[in-house]
C-alpha cells in the first residue's frame, strides 16, 4: 500500500459562501468580527463573501479602521520585536514560499504597519485567537480574497 503526502496548502479551504450580511458598510469593505473569527468582503447590499480567519490571542486584538496598504504574493517575513521577544530563536528574515514563513501564500499589510491579512503555513489555526493581532486565512481565501480587493480597501476591525 502507498500513501500519499498532501500539502495542506493545495487541499481546499473550508468553502467561502456568501451570506445575508447587515452593517451598513459600503460594496468592497471588508470587515472582520474578531468575536466570530470570521472575515467579511461586502459584495452588495445585505450581502458580504463570509471566510473562517485567525485572529489576535487574548491581549493581541484591536479593533478600528484601517486599508489595505501593500499586496505581496509569497512575501517574506521579518519578525516584528515583540515576537522576536518572545521566540529568540527565529531569523531575522524567513524567505517566501518557506514552509516555516507564516505569511502563507500572500499577504495585505494594512496602514499603521503592524498588521496583515495574509495566508498561514499553520492551516489548523484557523478559528481560533492564535495571533500577535493579524488576520490568518488559509492560503485558498487569501489568495481568493486577494484577487478581489486592491491597496486602498477599506478594512474594518470589530470584536
Amino acid at each position: 500500500m502507498v500513501l500519499a503526502a498532501v500539502d495542506s496548502a493545495q487541499r481546499p479551504a473550508q468553502a467561502q459562501s456568501t451570506v445575508a450580511f447587515s452593517g451598513g458598510y459600503p460594496v468592497g469593505t471588508i470587515v472582520i468580527r474578531t468575536h466570530e473569527r470570521r472575515l467579511y468582503y461586502v459584495v452588495g447590499q445585505d450581502r458580504a463573501i463570509s471566510y473562517p480567519v485567525g485572529v489576535g490571542r487574548a491581549g493581541q486584538q484591536w479593533a478600528g479602521t484601517a486599508s489595505i496598504s501593500g499586496k505581496y504574493i509569497r512575501p517574506a517575513w521579518s519578525p516584528p520585536a515583540d515576537i522576536k521577544r518572545a521566540n529568540p530563536k527565529l531569523p531575522n528574515v524567513i524567505e517566501g514560499g518557506s514552509p516555516r514563513n507564516p505569511m502563507g501564500a500572500a499577504a495585505m499589510t494594512l496602514t499603521g504597519g503592524e498588521y496583515a491579512i495574509h495566508g498561514t503555513n499553520q492551516p489548523g489555526s484557523i478559528g481560533g485567537f492564535v495571533s500577535y493581532g493579524c488576520i490568518r486565512m488559509h492560503n485558498r481565501d487569501v489568495l481568493d480574497l486577494y484577487a478581489r480587493v486592491n491597496v486602498g480597501t477599506q478594512v474594518v476591525v470589530t470584536r
